[in-house]
């Protein structure tokens, strides 16, 4: 959505960014009447944030199904709170939200399994400690069970941030919409094979994801040449 976040308080004057507090009320005296003093820009990052501590806290004292209970309830409360649309700027595709997104998933899997073996709770166990740290396991890492939960995260987070270019940037050159296309058939291609593809596919389409947003956020010609390359490859 486009604001006004550079407010100004009706009532004592103070001025404060509301890109920076995601704070409607003014800091001073709390009063919800204000004026914006900048011109609307595109805005949906929220003041998202994730901390796992309590749930790998849990994870020596309580059963392998409620930890991930707790750490699935935990990323589906950051994942709704994420934008990548600050004040107007474009912001990256950073692994936190692509590790809570596989969390999530592989955490509701987790709870349903009857048994499940040392390397799929180990991998669990890896994502949880590394996803409030920005830190993904390496495709090579993904247990074949958990192939589908990575590439439906995969596919679900490059539909949000591309969702998000397409607000951002309205008027957009040929070259760039035709990436889009594809980067778009080949998530939907994700989708239609229940997330069931090779990581190293996977991981491709977030690469390319990537150069594009570098190419749009610092106008990087070699990243947008990077893009098209990987998307020459049709294996996905």
């Amino acid at each position: 959505m486009d604001i006004r976040g550079e407010r100004e308080c009706k009532s004592c004057g103070t001025h404060w960014s509301y890109y920076e507090t995601g704070e409607i009320a003014c800091p001073e005296c709390n009063s919800l009447h204000s004026v914006g003093v900048d011109e609307p820009k595109t805005h949906t990052e929220g003041q998202a944030s994730l901390d796992l501590t309590p749930v790998r806290n849990a994870v020596d004292t309580e059963p392998i199904r409620r930890v991930a209970t707790e750490a699935t309830a935990s990323t589906r409360r950051y994942i709704k709170t994420v934008g990548f649309v600050s004040a107007g700027e474009l912001e990256p595709l950073v692994e936190t939200f692509l590790t809570a997104m596989e969390l999530r998933r592989v955490g509701t899997t987790v709870r349903r399994l009857r048994s499940i073996k040392d390397t799929q709770k180990a991998y669990f166990l890896e994502l949880l400690r590394g996803a409030d740290r920005g830190e993904r396991p390496g495709p090579k890492a993904v247990p074949e069970l958990f192939y589908p939960e990575r590439g439906l995260a995969v596919a679900a987070s490059i539909d949000i941030y591309t969702t998000e270019i397409r607000r951002w940037r309205e008027e957009r050159t040929a070259r760039v919409d035709q990436l889009l296309s594809t980067v778009r058939a080949r998530r939907k291609r994700i989708e239609a094979l229940d997330g069931d593809v090779d990581p190293a596919d996977a991981e491709r389409l977030v690469r390319t994801v990537r150069d594009l947003s570098r190419y749009l956020r610092a106008g990087d010609e070699d990243s947008l040449a990077r893009a098209q390359e990987q998307l020459s490859d049709d294996s996905l």
